[in-house]
């Protein structure tokens, strides 16, 4: 797998890996277990290859946060998803606020940008209303975000 020959090092996996996409630290981490790795070596490269500077959990969460934002996610489920990651709190909130400054990101306009993608009105009938404010919580926005972006429809 990845073009490893099965001795490889747990560094050359993870600069293999590393160098497709950013990776958090806990997914390198089980995939490293994944490949029978002592969680010690693990530990160990880990420490290495984020003091070499070459992983990074806020890099990787602030790329993951810009990803999500262009999916049109909101922010519930895109803290969701890097809590899965393996993410901090402290880490994820520096990330949310850091691209959201940098980004200008509105979590209403975002909301109301996604809904309009998929949907040309806010619905007919409750049943259709409903449908659009599912969308919209499945993808990680608030009541008040939803709200909205069903009264600019």
């Amino acid at each position: 797998m990845f073009g490893a020959s099965r001795d490889a090092t747990p560094r050359e996996i993870v600069v293999q890996l590393l160098a497709r996409r950013e990776y958090s630290r806990a997914e390198l981490a089980q995939k490293l277990r994944q490949k029978a790795f002592e969680s010690a070596d693990i530990e160990e490269c880990l420490d290495t290859v984020a003091e070499q500077g070459l992983q990074s959990d806020v890099r990787f969460a602030e790329s993951f946060v810009r990803s999500r934002i262009l999916r049109g996610q909101g922010v519930i489920r895109i803290k969701g998803e890097l809590r899965q990651r393996g993410i901090h709190q402290d880490i994820l909130s520096e990330a949310l606020a850091s691209v959201e400054a940098s980004e200008n990101v509105d979590w209403f306009e975002l909301a109301r940008e996604t809904l309009a993608r998929r949907f040309s009105s806010p619905g007919e009938n409750p049943k259709e209303r409903a449908r659009r404010e599912r969308f919209l919580a499945a993808r990680g926005f608030d009541f008040e975000q939803i709200r909205y972006a069903l009264s600019c429809l």
